[in-house]
C-alpha cells in the first residue's frame, strides 16, 4: 500500500496558525499517496512553529505591555482582544469567495500573507515614535487599526484553511498530530516568549523600541511560515465540492477535468442558499455545537483578555516577569497535548470537553487574593498558568476536533465560517461587556469579572450534554 484514501469531514478552529500547500493540486476524491500527505504534515508542522514566532511578537503578552506603555485604557484592551473575534463576522465572506478559487495554496497567499505583511506599517509606526514624530496616542490607533485589518484579511482565509486541513489529515490520525503539532508550537513560545520579553525589557532603547525589533523579526519568521505552505498538497475547492459523494469510491480520478465541463462544474458546486441555509438549520447537532460555542466564548472572554492586565496594571508586574508565566503555560501545554491528543482519539472529545471544562470554568476564582507578595509571584502565578496550559490544550485541541467531526464535506467551510462568525461575535461581546466592567466598575471591579465569568463558564457547558459526537472510526 503506497497511498491512503482521503478523508474529509471538518477541519479545526480558531487556532491557531494559518495556511499551507504545494504546486500540485489534487482533487479531494483522488488518493494522496502516504509520502505526500507526510511531507505535507511535516511542512503544516514547521509552519505551525515559525508562524508561533509570528504570534508573540502581533499579540498576546508583548502586543499588551505595549499598550501598557502608551497608557491605554481598560477600554482599549477590550477592543484589542475583541477585534480578533468580531471579524469573524467576515468569515462567511472569505469561505464564499475561496470555495470559488481554485488553489488552497494561491488563496492564503492572498489573505494571511498580506496580514502579516501589514504589521511592518506598525514597525515604522514605532520607529517614527522614537523619533516623535507621532504621540503615543497616534500610536495606539496604528496599532488597533493594524489588527483591524490583519485580522480582517486572515478572517477571509481561516475558513479555508479548515477546509483544507481537514483534507489532508486521516481522520483516524487527527488527535495525534494536531497533538504533535501544537506541542511543537507550544515548544517554540517556550523558548521564544522568554527572550522575547527581556529583549522588550532590557534593549538600550527602551521597551518600545525592543518591541519594534522584537515584532520585525516576529513578521520574517511569519513569512517563512508562508514559504512552508508550499510543500503542502494543494487542493482545488471546485473539486472538493463537486465530487463530495465520490469520496470513498476506489476508481481513479482522471488528472484532468475537461474544458468542456469546466462551466457545468462551476454550476453545479453552489447550490441555492435557500437549500444551503436549510441544511445547516436541520443540523441539530451543529446547532447544538454552535449555542455551546458561542456561549462558551463569551464566557471566557469575560475575563481572559484582562489577566494579563491585571498582572501589568493592578499588580506593577514587570514584563519580563510575566514572559515567564506564560512560558510555564506554554510548556504545560507541550506536555498535555499529546496526551489529550490520545486520549481523544481513544474516549471522544466531549467527555474531556466536560470534565476539563467544569476545572477552566473555576480558574479565574482562583486569582481572586492575588497579590504582591513572594509566594503569590513564585509560587501562585507560576501554578496558575500551568493548570491554566494543562487544561486549555484539551478544551482548544478537543473544540477543533468535534467542530471536524460535525461539519458536512459538502461546503463544508461554510460550516466552519458560521461556527468562527457566531463566536466571534459572542466573543466580541463578552470582551467589551469585561472591558466596560473593568473601567467603571468601582474597587475590585476585575475581581468581580472573573467571578462572573466563572458562573458564566459553567453554564456554557450544558449544551455539551445534549451533543452527539459523531463516530471517529
Amino acid at each position: 500500500m503506497d497511498s491512503v484514501q482521503v478523508e474529509t469531514t471538518a477541519p479545526l478552529t480558531l487556532e491557531i496558525t494559518q495556511i499551507a500547500s504545494s504546486p500540485i493540486a489534487i482533487s479531494p476524491n483522488s488518493r494522496i499517496p502516504k509520502d505526500t500527505i507526510r511531507t505535507s504534515l511535516k511542512a503544516s508542522t514547521a509552519d505551525s512553529v515559525l508562524a508561533s514566532v509570528y504570534s508573540l511578537g502581533t499579540g498576546g503578552i508583548l502586543l499588551s505591555n505595549l499598550l501598557v506603555e502608551l497608557g491605554a485604557s481598560p477600554v482599549v484592551f477590550g477592543m484589542l482582544s475583541s477585534i480578533p473575534m468580531l471579524v469573524n463576522l467576515i468569515q462567511p465572506l472569505g469561505a464564499y469567495l475561496s470555495e470559488r478559487s481554485t488553489s488552497r495554496f494561491q488563496y492564503s497567499l492572498r489573505t494571511h500573507g498580506i496580514g502579516r505583511l501589514l504589521w511592518l506599517i506598525l514597525v515604522i509606526g514605532i520607529a517614527s515614535a522614537s523619533w516623535g514624530v507621532v504621540d503615543t496616542h497616534q500610536l495606539v490607533i496604528l496599532t488597533l487599526l493594524i489588527v483591524l485589518f490583519s485580522n480582517l484579511l486572515g478572517g477571509l482565509g481561516t475558513a479555508s484553511w479548515l477546509s483544507w486541513v481537514a483534507m489532508i489529515v486521516p481522520r483516524r490520525l487527527r488527535g495525534r498530530f494536531f497533538g504533535t503539532r501544537n506541542s511543537a508550537a507550544n515548544l517554540t513560545t517556550l523558548v521564544c516568549v522568554p527572550m522575547a520579553g527581556l529583549v522588550v525589557s532590557h534593549w538600550y532603547g527602551g521597551s518600545l523600541q525592543g518591541y519594534g525589533i522584537v515584532l520585525l523579526v516576529s513578521v520574517v519568521f511569519g513569512i517563512m511560515g508562508l514559504g512552508c505552505q508550499y510543500f503542502q498538497v494543494d487542493m482545488n475547492p471546485l473539486s472538493q465540492n463537486t465530487y463530495y459523494g465520490k469520496l470513498t469510491q476506489t476508481s481513479e480520478i482522471q488528472s484532468e477535468v475537461a474544458k468542456d465541463e469546466f462551466s457545468e462544474v462551476l454550476q453545479s458546486i453552489h447550490p441555492p442558499q435557500d437549500q444551503l441555509a436549510n441544511s445547516v438549520w436541520k443540523n441539530s447537532n451543529f446547532l447544538i455545537f454552535l449555542l455551546y460555542f458561542s456561549f462558551w466564548t463569551l464566557a471566557v472572554n469575560l475575563s481572559s483578555p484582562f489577566f494579563n492586565l491585571y498582572m501589568l496594571d493592578t499588580l506593577d508586574l514587570d514584563v519580563s516577569y510575566v514572559t515567564i508565566y506564560n512560558s510555564f503555560q506554554a510548556a504545560a501545554t507541550l506536555l498535555m497535548l499529546i496526551l489529550w491528543g490520545r486520549l481523544a482519539d481513544k474516549i471522544g472529545n466531549r467527555p474531556i470537553l466536560i470534565c476539563i471544562g467544569i476545572l477552566v470554568a473555576a480558574t479565574p476564582l482562583l486569582w481572586l487574593g492575588i497579590s504582591v507578595n513572594r509566594l503569590d509571584i513564585w509560587l501562585w502565578l507560576p501554578l496558575l498558568h500551568i493548570l491554566a496550559g494543562g487544561t486549555w490544550a484539551a478544551i482548544d485541541l478537543c473544540n477543533n476536533n468535534i467542530q471536524l467531526a460535525i461539519a458536512p464535506t459538502k461546503n463544508q467551510s461554510i460550516y466552519f465560517a458560521i461556527a468562527a462568525a457566531v463566536a466571534g461575535v459572542s466573543g466580541a461581546l463578552g470582551t467589551t461587556i469585561g472591558s466596560f466592567i473593568a473601567q467603571f466598575a468601582q474597587s475590585g471591579g476585575l475581581l468581580s469579572l472573573f467571578v462572573l465569568s466563572a458562573l458564566f463558564r459553567l453554564v456554557a457547558l450544558v449544551p455539551l450534554m445534549f451533543l452527539q459526537e459523531p463516530s471517529r472510526s
